[in-house]
């Protein structure tokens, strides 16, 4: 149906006429919006009988436009051909423009296109009210609602031939981004233009709120496909039938075979009778944490973790998302935060002695290789510090170093310490189980210490785990492939310990590949004062006090009993105790002084009953002598290092006993 504008163009015509001449509004015949663009426009100084675009784009201004505005141009393009459709042959034009009324894209008849161009109706053209008067483009441009503007109601005399229709385009944000128009003859004017224009412009913004979900989607799935391929984990994804349908680049490292062998595959094939487990938790769409299984790979069997997911669709099961975690990984992990690593190196075994020198080079030269090896030596000489040395410089000093000493895990214990134990394997087992030490060391080293202690039950399973390299946690038949190396500690004789049938003789040869023996302190007094110094830097630092060369001498002629550690315990007694910057003979422990006393009458004894020089005096005052020292040690005994007590027993002053207390170097 064609619209009748005979009776009000006329109107609107002569108020046109008015204005133009005054500039003053009168006829109530315009409507408000259209008198206020005429008004915005002759303020602007907007020639009324110009009409041509007064700002065109250069050619790469334009260029840049559309580039920038590619997404609006490819959204809108398919909804204005579609609206071109409607008026084909009509003499409309549809145009869209950015928000600030710049033509961006058009379509219509040829004819009427070359018209339009006598009007720069073109792209790149600025469609503003400034520009060109009052229009719908520019006049959308300023209120923001859809606008339809006919014949004399534009401003310009040369646009009064023309009616237009024009809506603007919002973004979710409810931004202008675009303005989409429909612009043609006068006497083509449909009642439902401007109606087409703004159903083409719904349609437009329903299709970016589309599109921007699909982008948001399309972000999504990117991110989530970034963190399958990138995770730590091996990642499957099977459908409800059980089947794989993808796997990321980690899983494909575990099992030892691209992804498109695996895919297509049956999770049994892939974890065998463990699968079964994983099954029944999917099929009553139950997660599920950290259970053990074991997986065929190129490599053959290893053990793992799995977690996993089910996926679900409206309440029904659609497939799962499996992780696998290698429990050599997990080990490794808990070693890293349980302190089961080597911190000691060569450099730490101090001394160079000719005995140390020995054990250090046959250690280094051990080390390099795989065989086990068996360290001798008294409590305190170092052997595990030798050990983690050796560990460090072998080529699994990037694994865990594991130490367990036999001799404190109680007997009935040490099995599933050292070998592991499922679930309700025995009373007090823990829920989920727990991995043995074997488990733990893998790719690294185990270290035994105090093996002489192993009861002989548990020396037949190593036995085993060492010829085998498998292991069967307790309460499990499940075989479990484990990779490490040995190195065992003992202070006992094992090959006296064998003749006695307290430790198996087959295991002894299984251990004894690479045996080290570690001198007792003792055996080694050159080394004293290496120790010694070591011992003051590492615990005095700063604050490391100067020694009489005596105290050096007197620490030579001592037993040691506990060896290093214990010479260790008197520097860091020493270090704790004084508040003075000089260490004397007097400040040593009486345990060492008395020993040192003991040696010197025990020698001057000796030598007065070799030799006929002395005289009876000086043989009485060597046994009198030696009956004080007796004396005083029984009375500190006695009164518990209580001097006043002491010295009112014995009759004298507390200052004869400090001195008779420093003649025999006793500290109390």
């Amino acid at each position: 149906m064609m619209v009748n504008f005979q009776s009000s163009s006329s109107e609107i015509s002569m108020a046109w006429n008015q204005f133009i001449t005054d500039g003053i509004p009168q006829n109530r015949a315009v409507a408000p919006e259209i008198m206020e663009s005429w008004q915005r426009c002759y303020k602007a100084g907007v020639n009324p009988y110009g009409g041509k675009a007064c700002r065109v784009l250069s050619l790469t201004e334009l260029k840049n436009l559309l580039a920038k505005r590619k997404d609006i141009i490819d959204i809108a393009q398919p909804f204005m051909l579609k609206l071109y459709e409607f008026v084909r042959g009509s003499g409309f034009i549809v145009m869209l423009t950015d928000e600030r009324g710049y033509i961006m894209e058009n379509f219509g008849d040829e004819d009427i296109m070359e018209k339009a161009q006598e009007l720069y109706f073109t792209k790149g053209a600025d469609w503003t009210e400034e520009s060109v008067g009052t229009n719908a483009i520019g006049t959308a441009v300023v209120l923001k609602k859809p606008m339809q503007i006919s014949g004399a109601e534009h401003y310009c005399l040369k646009h009064q031939a023309w009616t237009c229709s024009a809506s603007p385009i919002f973004n979710k944000r409810g931004e202008m981004i675009a303005i989409l128009d429909m612009s043609g003859p006068l006497n083509g004017t449909h009642l439902h233009t401007l109606g087409m224009v703004v159903a083409s412009v719904e349609a437009i913004m329903d299709q970016m709120e589309l599109r921007e979900k699909n982008r948001e989607l399309m972000i999504a799935n990117n991110r989530l496909v970034d963190i399958f391929k990138t995770m730590s984990e091996g990642v499957m994804i099977i459908n409800e039938y059980g089947i794989i349908v993808r796997v990321n680049p980690v899983a494909e490292q575990i099992f030892g075979n691209p992804a498109h062998d695996l895919v297509g595959k049956g999770i049994k094939q892939i974890l065998g009778r463990d699968a079964q487990g994983i099954e029944k938790s999917i099929g009553r769409q139950e997660s599920f944490n950290d259970l053990e299984v074991m997986v065929d790979t190129a490599d053959g069997r290893i053990h793992c973790l799995s977690s996993g997911v089910p996926i679900e669709d409206n309440g029904i099961s659609t497939g799962a998302v499996i992780m696998v975690r290698p429990m050599e990984k997990v080990q490794k992990l808990v070693n890293r935060f349980s302190g089961a690593q080597a911190v000691f190196h060569f450099k730490d075994v101090i001394g160079k002695s000719q005995e140390m020198s020995r054990v250090t080079r046959i250690a280094s030269l051990a080390a390099v290789g795989d065989a086990s090896i068996l360290l001798e030596g008294e409590s305190g000489t170092g052997k595990e510090v030798l050990a983690q040395a050796i560990h460090n410089r072998s080529p699994r000093r990037k694994g865990p170093f594991v130490a367990v000493n036999c001799g404190a895990i109680p007997r009935e214990l040490i099995g599933s310490e050292i070998f592991g134990y499922t679930e309700g394997a025995f009373t007090g087992a823990k829920r989920g189980g727990r991995p043995g030490k074997f488990e733990l060391a893998a790719k690294g080293t185990l270290f035994l210490d105090e093996i002489g202690d192993m009861p002989l039950e548990q020396q037949v399973a190593l036995l085993r785990v060492l010829q085998d390299k498998k292991i069967s946690r307790i309460g499990d038949d499940k075989i479990i492939p484990v990779d490490f190396r040995i190195i065992c500690a003992t202070n006992k004789n094992l090959e006296e310990e064998v003749d006695k049938g307290s430790f198996r003789k087959d295991l002894y040869y299984r251990i004894n590949v690479v045996k080290i023996t570690i001198p007792p302190l003792r055996e080694r007094p050159e080394d004293i004062p290496e120790l010694f110094n070591h011992f003051m830097i590492t615990m005095g630092g700063d604050k490391a006090k100067k020694v009489d060369p005596q105290v050096i001498e007197v620490l030579k002629d001592y037993y040691w009993p506990g060896n290093v550690r214990e010479l260790q315990n008197v520097v860091e007694r020493l270090m704790s105790m004084l508040d003075c910057e000089y260490i004397d003979v007097e400040h040593l422990p009486p345990s060492i002084l008395n020993s040192q006393n003991k040696k010197i009458v025990t020698d001057t004894l000796t030598i007065s009953c070799q030799s006929q020089v002395y005289s009876a005096r000086e043989k009485r005052k060597l046994l009198q002598a030696e009956n004080e020292y007796r004396e005083l040690l029984a009375f500190l005994s006695k009164h518990g290092g209580n001097i006043s007590e002491i010295a009112k027993e014995m009759g004298v002053s507390r200052n004869t006993i400090y001195r008779k207390m420093r003649q025999y170097h006793i500290d109390y």
